[in-house]
């Protein structure tokens, strides 16, 4: 029996979709979000780059999915990578996170407002 591709391909987009946000709830969201909760300036923060995520992928207009925001996440570290920018090789310090970190940390915090399954935790990079 022959699956069509359009479904095959999209079950994987699904899968690399999910593991992605996966990645990156394990890398950065758990900690960060945690610290967001107990930093009200921090949290803040996270709470204006999602409102600025969610309208650069129309977001008011249509439904966030867990393909949109994990696109975005691997658009936006992969510039960020081309620029010179490295993954903290430390504990990320919450109390002064950088621009990249902290529009990671609103993607993970869309995320869990989608309440995308976690899969396995995952290395950063």
């Amino acid at each position: 029996m022959r699956v069509p591709f359009t479904r095959v391909e999209a079950r994987s987009a699904a899968s690399s979709a999910r593991a992605t946000l996966a990645l990156l709830s394990t890398s950065v969201g758990a900690e960060g979000l945690a610290a967001a909760a107990a930093r009200p300036g921090l949290l803040a923060l996270v709470d204006q780059h999602a409102a600025a995520v969610r309208e650069s992928l129309n977001g008011d207009r249509r439904p966030l999915s867990a393909a949109a925001l994990a696109g975005y996440a691997e658009g936006v570290r992969a510039a960020a990578l081309e620029h010179g920018w490295q993954p903290p090789a430390a504990p990320v310090d919450w109390s002064a996170p950088d621009w990249l970190l902290t529009r990671l940390l609103a993607v993970c915090a869309l995320t869990r407002s989608l309440g995308a399954p976690a899969t396995a935790p995952l290395p950063l990079i």
